[in-house]
């Protein structure tokens, strides 16, 4: 492997966030910076925009680190939270090299994949699954490959998540990992940084759907590498956990 390619995919991963917090400014006590610069200049105020069912879900979006452990959700709302975050389209370019999707991607590339560990959704195993979005290309509908159950789930998951334990009362937390090599593919080192852009607006589409149900949800970017990478058996090197979400009600 490209040394270069090694070294931004090491960047990706998540091997010591508890530490680096314990060192960071701000738990030293220093100020935190300005959330805005000073310009100078001739300020224009544009005229107000008009409110719409969209500006009020971005309203609503919030962050959901309580959750009600005997309010399940239901598949419905699962599959329409997946199918918004990396539900297949169509394809496109010469022997489908290209998927198009809810959220965007760098060059189409689209490199992630979804587990989702359930705690609570109606008529369904409790357990680890996978997204299967290659089973209904351009369909409304949504594949799930079960994996198996997860021993232990709250002290497995807080575990993985690095003791954030609202986070294993959710009725699902859904894992995303990255397979590299679809972005290096066609942008090579220079995948990594598209890569993490991606990241956030996959985060940002299940968020939204999540409101739009109803429902609560969290990202997390804090979490244990090597636990993450064994609960969901990938091997860490060319498929790693990139973000974790929980979603359910409050």
């Amino acid at each position: 492997m490209d040394k270069q390619i090694k070294q931004n995919r090491d960047f990706m991963k998540c091997p010591s966030f508890g530490a680096a917090m314990d060192k960071s400014d701000q738990s030293l006590g220093k100020p935190h910076p300005p959330h805005g610069k000073d310009v100078k200049g001739e300020k224009v105020n544009l005229p107000p925009f008009k409110e719409d069912a969209f500006t009020n879900l971005l309203d609503i979006r919030r962050s959901l680190r309580k959750y009600d452990e005997n309010k399940p959700m239901t598949q419905e709302q699962l599959a329409y939270i997946l199918h918004s975050a990396q539900g297949i389209q169509e394809y496109r370019g010469n022997n489908e090299a290209f998927t198009l999707r809810p959220a965007p991607s760098g060059g189409a590339r689209h490199p992630f994949e979804t587990y989702i560990a359930v705690q609570n959704v109606e008529g369904l195993q409790a357990g680890l699954y996978y997204y299967a979005p290659t089973a209904n290309v351009g369909q409304k509908k949504v594949t799930l490959v079960y994996m198996g159950a997860i021993e232990d789930y709250k002290e497995q998951i807080t575990a993985a998540l690095v003791g954030q334990s609202w986070a294993a009362k959710a009725p699902v937390v859904l894992f995303l990992t990255c397979v590299a090599y679809r972005a290096e593919w066609r942008y090579k080192e220079h995948a990594h940084r598209v890569v993490l852009i991606d990241l956030g607006h996959v985060g940002q589409n299940i968020m939204l759907s999540a409101a739009n149900l109803g429902l609560g949800s969290c990202c997390m970017a804090a979490y244990d590498q090597v636990l993450c990478d064994e609960m969901l058996n990938v091997d860490g090197l060319d498929e790693y956990t990139v973000y974790a979400v929980a979603v359910g009600g409050s």
